[in-house]
């Protein structure tokens, strides 16, 4: 039997990436040896250490969540209506971002460089100077709305074919990765080419100069499409979440082991522990994330009444919330205090205002709601249903009744 009926997990598990995201990018200003747009003086290892796991899993989760996804938006709709939805839900929102969002990041970045202008002289010369980073139009953290939006119109048609009854042998075919642990099978592409291309074609976010990692997201999107396809794929991923779970944690060993044990008298790594990092760092991302994907299923399919105002929250949070981060970076990496600190601030005051804007400015309103990319506001019923007055006529002539 399919699974046509949206899963409370997999909202749960969204929610849980971008609260992540949120812990990654507020530790961005504060993590040693990184490169971002607004830089503490103080950096810590052990924050860049914590963050690369993060960055290994959470775009990973998001691209396998945003797969399934797109199975539940083709349910009862056409590809071309398919894409209609994703250019309101995607695009519409990437401009926005694009024209309104991103641009006070790439002023206080500006700003940091030597720029003496106010906001609206930076702002003017957004369409003149060219794309990001010499220039000053870019999509900065929405990259991933971008690519998603570009995976799913070229990949509607297949996704089309994928769910009609055309492909009945495929997902039978399907059937044999939910025995044992054969559905651990599907990382196996995406381990060989990010083991072999990461380093060559370093990651990007500009669409056109990514070709390992446009290639690898893809994977992981593909593989949360496949797996809500096929039921018999997620129930193994929760009969066996211990194991992929495990299998995560072993793998971090020798990354922070390679980490913490670099070469001496500044010798180069050599080629085999690159690949064996590189390796062990995408299977860390597909353990994790086919564990959570399997832990969520056993312990987070049931709903709850926060669930419906949180699963709308996060996309307008995810678009908000990092010009939120390095507007107040900007103005905290001058205070003297410590880099915790700092973080724990810098990780409430953008919760807080970033909840706040959403609740007060864009959930409210038909236009914003749009804007961000959420559905319209339900209309309140104002009629009682034919079924509902009878009942009430019966209740009235029971209760004349009595009376009489």
């Amino acid at each position: 039997m399919e699974t046509t009926q949206r899963q409370t997990y997999l909202d749960w598990l969204r929610i849980i990436s971008i609260a992540g995201v949120l812990i990654f990018h507020s530790g961005m200003p504060f993590a040693d040896d990184e490169s971002w747009h607004i830089r503490n003086h103080d950096t810590s290892q052990l924050m860049a250490m914590s963050n690369y796991f993060m960055h290994l899993v959470r775009m990973p989760l998001l691209f396998f969540i945003s797969g399934t996804v797109s199975y539940y938006m083709m349910q009862r709709r056409s590809a071309w209506s398919f894409i209609g939805l994703r250019f309101t839900r995607l695009f519409i929102p990437l401009l926005v971002g694009m024209l309104i969002i991103v641009p006070p990041q790439i002023y206080m970045e500006r700003l940091t460089q030597g720029f003496t202008g106010n906001y609206w002289d930076f702002y003017k010369t957004v369409f003149k100077t060219g794309a990001y980073p010499k220039g000053n139009l870019s999509w900065h953290h929405l990259w991933f709305i971008c690519y998603l939006f570009v995976y799913d119109l070229v990949f509607a048609p297949v996704f089309m074919w994928l769910i009609s009854p055309k492909s009945a042998r495929f997902k039978q075919a399907l059937n044999v990765l939910g025995k044992g642990k054969w559905v651990y099978l599907l990382a196996i592409p995406s381990i060989i080419w990010y083991t072999l291309f990461a380093r060559k074609f370093p990651e990007t976010n500009n669409l056109v100069h990514d070709a390992c990692f446009i290639v690898y997201w893809l994977l992981f999107l593909l593989a949360g499409f496949i797996c809500i396809l096929q039921p018999s794929l997620m129930e193994s991923l929760q009969r066996n979440r211990r194991f992929a779970i495990a299998i995560g944690f072993i793998s971090l060993v020798p990354i922070y082991y390679f980490w913490l044990n670099p070469p001496t008298n500044g010798a180069e790594w050599s080629a085999l522990r690159g690949y064996s990092f590189r390796a062990f760092s995408v299977i860390v991302a597909w353990s994790w994330v086919l564990g959570l994907m399997g832990y969520g299923k056993q312990y987070l399919n049931r709903p709850h009444r926060s669930l419906a105002y949180l699963n709308q929250a996060v996309y307008p949070f995810y678009i908000l919330h990092q010009t939120i981060i390095v507007i107040l970076a900007y103005y905290i990496v001058k205070t003297n205090d410590t880099v915790i600190m700092k973080y724990i601030y810098t990780v409430g005051v953008t919760l807080f205002f970033t909840m706040g804007i959403y609740h007060l400015f864009i959930r409210p309103y038909a236009v914003t709601r749009f804007l961000f990319g959420m559905k319209p506001l339900e209309k309140k019923r104002t009629e009682i249903s034919g079924l509902e007055i009878r009942k009430m006529d019966v209740l009235v002539e029971e209760k004349e009744a009595a009376l009489a």
